[in-house]
């Protein structure tokens, strides 16, 4: 078969490198991809918003399967151009794919389906937004309604920030029209464990475990990111943390998007934090995570193709979705600046030591081809990731790995899975 995979980050990478294990596939095709996916597949200059190329290319070609490994593309419902034309896709129509789309709308979702997440209100009106603050208890989280890249969420200390913030956020427009709604809630306290889940609108089973680190600098200071690492599993994700999670969070979703005639099908990644009053939904997104893609689909012993292609035809019950039992660390290399400004356009040397060393991987988030040599093409450049028989090997090979990439202006967080040390 032909798949079609949308996108061109280290999450497209790592989706690349799953269905190309799969013996169903005979042809990968990526739009628009990137240097490193071109080892898999053949990319195509379409851009992931240039819906009808891309309804036009999958045509033509005859394209078995799309996965749409990006939000924007999902919120802006190509799901459902590829799908009008017949084409099979994988990942949630328009009015699903909301649920990451619109945080007030998942809020709201939560608060009228009571599942657990922090207190919160909405606002349109800035000076209300201001003036609700006035009364509020500190820290509190200030988050833009749309997407941002992952980073419309502030965390203000003071009354003073959180004034700046609403400024930010809703006059400044500093993430456009994301930031028209905002939503001002609680902040919580605990550990952060991040799980992505297979749903084909009824049934939910979700994957291993895994833990993002956001921030850009060691010991989680400077700006928020898309994210500088990750690790899987989680050792804080425990059997007692997944029963009530499977009891009061991950099934309520699907069921609550369904009784919303939202039917969900794709993938369902649950940002949870571990408060002291028990797991409660930070946010969701509708696709794989990005760097967590890179640590949980490495493990994954199912074959992907066959477990997308149940999502869609509703056939999940019958899956047997199984992770190898082992560990996974993923440690980003960024350019120096990012995610403010940076420059583009080095040359990468070590990808070649990547290629026969059996569980390290090397995933390109952005990276291009310039004069026959590939070259550093965003701020996020490489996710290094290398699998362990436990965390602890996994996070040594991963870090050893780093080294054999050189590249100019090359930066990483020397702490991603520190907290592995703690558990």
């Amino acid at each position: 078969m032909k798949v079609l995979i949308v996108g061109s980050g280290g999450r497209e990478h790592a989706i690349a490198a799953g269905v190309a294990k799969s013996s169903k596939v005979d042809k990968i095709f990526c739009a628009p991809g990137n240097a490193g996916i071109s080892e898999y597949a053949e990319c195509v200059q379409i851009g992931a918003m240039e819906f009808d190329k891309l309804v036009s290319f999958a045509k033509k070609e005859k394209i078995d399967l799309v996965v749409v490994g990006m939000d924007d593309p999902l919120v802006g419902g190509l799901v459902d151009l590829l799908e009008a034309e017949g084409i099979r896709t994988f990942g949630p129509r328009k009015n699903a794919a909301i649920l990451e789309g619109s945080k007030a709308f998942s809020k709201n979702l939560m608060k009228k389906y009571n599942i657990p997440t922090a207190a919160y209100e909405t606002f349109t009106d800035s000076e209300k937004a201001t003036a609700y603050l006035e009364g509020a208890k500190f820290p509190i989280v200030l988050k833009a309604d749309g997407l941002a890249l992952g980073k419309g969420v502030l965390i203000c200390n003071t009354l003073e920030e959180a004034k700046d913030g609403v400024k930010s956020l809703m006059l400044d427009k500093k993430f456009g029209s994301a930031g028209n709604e905002i939503v001002i809630e609680e902040f919580m306290t605990g550990r952060e464990v991040s799980v992505l889940s297979f749903v084909d609108g009824k049934t939910i089973k979700t994957m291993t475990s895994a833990q993002d680190h956001k921030r850009a600098g060691d010991g989680d200071t400077g700006l928020n990111t898309g994210g500088m690492g990750t690790f899987s599993p989680s050792p804080f994700y425990t059997k007692e943390v997944e029963d009530f999670c499977n009891k009061y969070i991950y099934q309520a979703t699907v069921d609550a998007m369904a009784a919303e005639g939202r039917e969900f099908k794709g993938v369902i990644f649950f940002g949870l934090m571990l408060t002291e009053e028990g797991p409660k939904v930070l946010e969701y997104n509708a696709r794989f995570g990005d760097p967590e893609a890179q640590v949980v689909l490495p493990r994954m012993k199912s074959d992907l193709v066959e477990v997308m292609e149940a999502c869609i035809d509703g056939t999940l019950d019958k899956v047997d979705l199984q992770f190898e039992d082992n560990a996974a660390v993923c440690v980003v290399l960024a350019s120096e600046g990012y995610p403010v400004s940076y420059e583009k356009g080095f040359k990468i040397d070590g990808l070649e030591k990547f290629r026969d060393q059996e569980g390290y991987y090397c995933f390109h988030a952005g990276t291009a081809f310039k004069d026959g040599e590939i070259v550093t093409n965003g701020g996020r450049v490489l996710g290094i990731t290398a699998k362990g028989k436990d965390l602890k090997e996994a996070r040594a090979k991963a870090y050893a790995a780093t080294d054999w990439i050189q590249f100019d202006n090359k930066y990483m967080r020397h702490d991603i899975g520190k907290a592995i040390d703690e558990a």
